[in-house]
């Protein structure tokens, strides 16, 4: 399907009656939009990975051929096709931002000592910390590669900004595991490390679509704020369907990342409106489920269920898909900013 040939789905799929219906169907349309340019950063991103050393070609691989939603890369290419051809260097672009994600679940998943990513064992189970950690280094490496071996004089803001983004991944890494030493319910902290970790990748790859688009300077920062609240947004969502989703429809196992210990908003904002005494007693649950508790883990979770704290950050993630979605006030209307418009509206309708 070529931009021209999917604007009459995008204008249905985007239309104000459909918003909360099948988000699933609706992302597969906006996909439709660049699906052969997507395709070419699968390719990209498969023949980075296989040019590394063994063993860690294969832990790296093992991640990427498990999926994900390559949200990414996909916004980046709709960011780039909003104001001019999606060529060679967005493509490039769009593979950096991908590899920089699977690194960062790499190097999560060993801090995190996890087990499971994406419906099978991460891949510090099969070959090791160490063997995955050097496999995200080595992702790492083939972004910062890409993402420089085309830089032209009038690009080095894309390369600038991603080093300062992988500087902001860090410090939002820290932050969280310095989280591990004392259980924090402090909900400063809490988006300090989602701007950190989550949003600022989000809002580099925007800005890197729009300014490889040939987009203004005003409209290179509006699809970056599109991106930050669109990560954000993203993250709380997430977040949320721990504690109030449906596995069945998002793929995502109730109480997985409670069962690890993570502090999320739910929980933080469940602690707040529970007074001084009940927070105290949260913090002492969230302590026994780090060590491994499932008893504590179950009623940690029914805590944050019935203290409508759900509801509260079902609120904020639409908040934040608004803020997204006004920024692209600014882009000229096309078939690549409907189906931007289209990726915030089916997130939110995730936890609607």
């Amino acid at each position: 399907m070529t931009l021209a040939t999917a604007l009459p789905v995008l204008h249905e799929t985007a239309a104000p009656e459909r918003v909360g219906e099948l988000p699933a169907a609706r992302v597969a349309d906006v996909r439709a939009l660049v699906a052969r340019e997507m395709g070419e950063i699968e390719e990209l991103v498969r023949a980075r990975i296989a040019g590394g050393v063994s063993p860690g070609v294969e832990s790296a691989a093992h991640l990427f051929d498990a999926g994900g939603k390559r949200v990414r890369p996909l916004g980046l290419l709709l960011a780039t096709a909003c104001f001019g051809a999606i060529d060679a260097r967005a493509r490039d672009l769009g593979a950096a931002a991908e590899l920089v994600h699977m690194a960062t679940l790499l190097h999560d998943d060993v801090i995190d000592d996890g087990d499971q990513r994406r419906g099978r064992p991460t891949s510090r189970r099969v070959w090791g910390n160490a063997v995955s950690v050097l496999a995200g280094d080595m992702l790492l490496v083939e972004a910062l590669r890409l993402a420089s071996a085309g830089a032209g004089a009038d690009d080095t803001g894309t390369w600038t900004e991603l080093v300062a983004t992988l500087g902001r991944l860090v410090d939002g890494e820290i932050i969280q595991l310095r989280g591990r030493l004392a259980v924090s319910l402090d909900e400063v902290t809490y988006f300090e490390i989602v701007r950190g970790k989550t949003a600022s990748l989000f809002e580099w790859a925007l800005r890197a679509g729009a300014r490889t688009g040939g987009a203004s300077a005003a409209a290179v920062d509006a699809l970056g704020r599109f991106g930050a609240s669109l990560g954000v947004a993203f993250q709380l969502v997430d977040d949320l369907l721990d504690y109030d989703g449906d596995a069945a429809r998002t793929g995502k196992t109730l109480f997985a990342d409670l069962a690890e210990g993570k502090v999320t908003l739910p929980l933080i904002r469940a602690a707040s409106g529970a007074g001084a005494v009940a927070g105290a007693s949260v913090s002492g649950l969230v302590a026994r489920v780090r060590e491994g508790d499932e008893a504590a883990a179950r009623e940690l979770g029914l805590v944050v269920r019935e203290s409508g704290a759900c509801d509260r950050v079902r609120e904020l993630a639409r908040g934040e898909t608004d803020r997204a979605l006004a920024e692209l006030a600014i882009v000229p209307r096309c078939p690549a900013s409907e189906a931007l418009a289209d990726v915030a509206r089916g997130l939110a309708a995730r936890v609607s």
